[in-house]
């Protein structure tokens, strides 16, 4: 037996949970997550130079159009994640491996098919949100160019799926690091340093999610040295494939349907007016910051429970649910009343205008809360991952989003943007209480 096989072999089977190895996998991740808003705040501020309000308008309509279509593949990381995960608390190392093959290759399909039909893309988006012409030809050029990172950053995504399966959060931070950041130094070198514009800030892109791939997939080759490889028929095998493909569609179905309460509030937001609609735009910053380190919890939760799963050992699996679950509650409970507090100051950080301050400032507890009504909804989501109960997590999504619709129908008409508001909290909560009411149940059929 080599050393791969003997280590492998240790590493299966019962293991401890504690605050230290969740946290070692939360706090990297995070680390990591926050280098995204920085990235947008350097493209942001790189078009702002141009001395031209098209460019900076038309870098934003590209990266909508870009979150709406790369966001929706999401689901590779996270299937990736649980699998690799379970793998790696049988100690079975080739799985792992082929698990990410398999991915890979899925990746690089649907990145080429999404770069062929860059065209159509294009147009579609461009009639979606109805640009001037000046503004879509700045948006034309930038898709254009950021369209051919498509293969690259959906790899990106089974390649972080793979290190955080394993818990290597520090190597998924470095992942991050490694992209955003090659990103931002040349979007800054190109599109002021060179001229290139809003062209330069796409071919930022495209090279740092060339660097994010050439890394990764050096660093999993190196690895994977003395480890049992798996075979092309192990890989492919159709049975695998059409459990992997089940997994990613019912990720899938649940990321559209969130992607749809969070477009649905924003509809509705129009219709109080201008000044509600930027005060609810500033407001949801509070939400996407709580969202970075409770991202890191559910991917320390996914993990975790793979791993435990993967070992068949409820003990690992308990401790894993109940730490996680006490730092998201606690982290999000703090960060609600940070807010409370200081929310106001942040507030008056995010927007100069007086009007949309005040109205802010009125719906700030909402908002607020937010943190914590979201904070098991999203170490939930951990744990159906790292368990790959897929279907139980999309049923659960879609009796929440009918939960969100019956609200709004209530209370919006009654309370106003305050309904929109506490439909949106009522939304977050029944997420997180649906998922957790099925644990028990799903993990007792797992562990007996």
């Amino acid at each position: 037996m080599d050393q791969a096989t003997r280590t492998d072999r240790n590493r299966a089977g019962a293991f401890e949970v504690t605050h230290r190895l969740v946290l070692s996998i939360a706090i990297p991740m995070t680390l990591g997550f926050l280098t995204t808003p920085l990235l947008g705040l350097t493209d942001t501020a790189v078009a702002g130079r141009l001395g031209s309000a098209d460019a900076l308008a038309g870098l934003a309509v590209g990266a909508v159009l870009f979150d709406l279509i790369l966001g929706s593949f999401n689901f590779l990381r996270a299937s990736t994640t649980g699998l690799v995960a379970q793998s790696f608390g049988r100690g079975d190392r080739a799985e792992e491996y082929a698990v990410l093959w398999r991915s890979l290759a899925i990746a690089i399909a649907c990145g080429l098919v999404i770069a062929l039909a860059a065209p159509l893309l294009l147009a579609a988006g461009l009639a979606l949100m109805s640009p001037p012409a000046s503004v879509g030809a700045v948006t034309s050029e930038y898709f254009s160019i950021r369209i051919l990172a498509a293969p690259m950053a959906l790899s990106n995504y089974a390649l972080l799926g793979f290190v955080l399966g394993r818990g290597q959060g520090v190597t998924g931070l470095f992942l991050q690091a490694i992209i955003n950041g090659v990103n931002i130094v040349l979007s800054i070198l190109l599109g002021l340093g060179l001229g290139w514009g809003v062209a330069g800030i796409a071919w930022g892109t495209v090279a740092g999610e060339a660097a994010g791939t050439i890394f990764g997939l050096c660093l999993v080759v190196m690895r994977a040295r003395g480890a049992s490889r798996p075979s092309f028929a192990h890989v492919f095998a159709l049975e695998r494939l059409k459990a992997l493909f089940s997994l990613n569609r019912d990720i899938m179905i649940r990321t559209f349907v969130l992607l749809a309460a969070f477009t649905l509030m924003t509809r509705i937001g129009t219709s109080f007016g201008p000044v509600a609609l930027a005060a609810n735009a500033v407001l949801m910053n509070i939400f996407l910051v709580a969202g970075y380190y409770l991202d890191g919890l559910a991917n320390a939760a996914e993990q975790l429970v793979g791993r435990a799963f993967g070992a068949a050992w409820r003990p690992a699996f308990d401790r894993a649910v109940k730490l996680t679950f006490l730092w998201s509650i606690g982290l999000g409970a703090l960060t609600t009343l940070l807010f409370l507090v200081f929310g106001e100051t942040v507030i008056g950080w995010l927007t100069t205008t007086q009007s949309v301050r005040d109205e802010a400032a009125i719906y700030l507890p909402w908002a607020a809360l937010t943190a914590t009504t979201g904070a098991l909804a999203f170490q939930m989501d951990g744990v159906f991952i790292g368990a790959t109960w897929s279907s139980a997590m999309r049923n659960m999504m879609l009796a929440a989003f009918a939960g969100y619709l019956a609200a709004l129908a209530i209370f919006v008409p009654l309370l106003g943007n305050h309904g929109l508001w506490l439909s949106l909290n009522v939304f977050l909560a029944l997420r997180g209480l649906f998922l957790a009411s099925r644990v028990r149940v799903l993990a007792a059929r797992v562990f007996s």
